[in-house]
């Protein structure tokens, strides 16, 4: 059998349809169909049970599509450890970054990354947490940038900074004078939110949590935008809670507006993510030290407590 086969193994084993297999493999599905039987055949069992809409995988067929991704993994490695003999890093490179993060970071390292390694093409996707997880471990993602931690067991972590949790209070409000605030001096039924499926909603939800202030089922505003929660803040609908670099882009007239946490604050931990095999390792390297280079100017807070980005069960 060859890497090719156990590939195709591999794509009709995610995508449980022979059809849809082939077109991410850009092959006919004839061509598909017939190394999957050759395999098959090759080792004497079925892999697949075609009987059931969707296919399905047989017992054995579980067990040789494990090995076939630690094969097609490890043989993508080869070409790695070339690339890194020869200190070339360029090629493909996926990446998926969360929607509170995208907007501020990637301008911030983006051009510097594409100037200094203008071999790799970058393919990013702004992609919600649950999305990065599943791409991830399917392999159709090199790396993320997420809010951590992630507790994944197949998926290694490297933080790349603390971002402190920012309120954002409209004038008039019994906060607005309050130079530092402390977790008690939310109210938890006028935080505006993110919608769900948001990580940076979960830290809040979180943080709240941490101090005794219960959700209570109020939180009747929720937008997918920090934008439009600044707007119904401005229009006396509550208060809300940004990520520190979101507020750096904010008008003067609203900077005024924003009030910080007393230490040790609030914070997220942003990590670039990848997979525990480390393929493309010399490209994830460079992402993190460029990363590094241009944010360590930018937040310098060092007093934090991270608060977790998972939904409480």
């Amino acid at each position: 059998m060859t890497i090719t086969q156990l590939t195709y193994v591999l794509a009709v084993a995610e995508h449980k349809n022979f059809t849809l297999a082939a077109e991410k493999c850009f092959v006919t599905q004839p061509t598909l169909s017939m190394q999957i039987q050759k395999v098959e055949d090759e080792l004497g069992v079925l892999i697949f049970d075609r009987s059931k809409k969707p296919i399905q995988l047989t017992d054995i067929g579980q067990k040789i599509v494990t090995q076939a991704k630690n094969i097609v993994n490890e043989s993508t490695r080869i070409k790695d450890i070339v690339d890194q003999q020869k200190g070339y890093v360029g090629g493909e490179f996926r990446l998926g970054i969360i929607p509170t993060i995208m907007p501020t970071l990637l301008p911030m390292f983006l051009n510097n990354f594409i100037k200094k390694y203008p071999k790799v093409k970058l393919v990013i996707e702004e992609l919600n947490t649950d999305d990065i997880i599943t791409r991830l471990k399917n392999g159709h993602l090199d790396a993320a940038i997420a809010a951590t931690p992630l507790q994944e067991e197949k998926l290694k972590e490297s933080p790349l900074y603390y971002e402190p949790f920012v309120a954002y209070i409209p004038k008039g409000h019994a906060s607005a004078d309050k130079k530092e605030l402390s977790i008690n001096d939310l109210n938890v039924d006028e935080i505006l939110l993110l919608q769900d499926g948001h990580c940076f909603r979960d830290g809040i939800l979180n943080l709240c949590k941490r101090q005794d202030l219960q959700e209570n089922g109020h939180f009747t505003i929720a937008s997918g935008s920090f934008e439009t929660l600044i707007k119904l803040a401005d229009e006396g609908l509550g208060t809300t809670l940004l990520p520190y670099l979101h507020t750096l882009d904010l008008k003067e007239s609203d900077k005024g507006k924003l009030h910080h946490f007393e230490d040790p604050k609030p914070s997220r931990e942003v990590s670039l993510v990848y997979p525990k095999t480390e393929l493309k390792l010399h490209i994830i390297e460079a992402l993190r030290s460029t990363i590094a280079g241009v944010i360590k100017g930018a937040i310098v807070f060092q007093n934090v407590e991270i608060i977790s980005p998972l939904p409480k069960k």
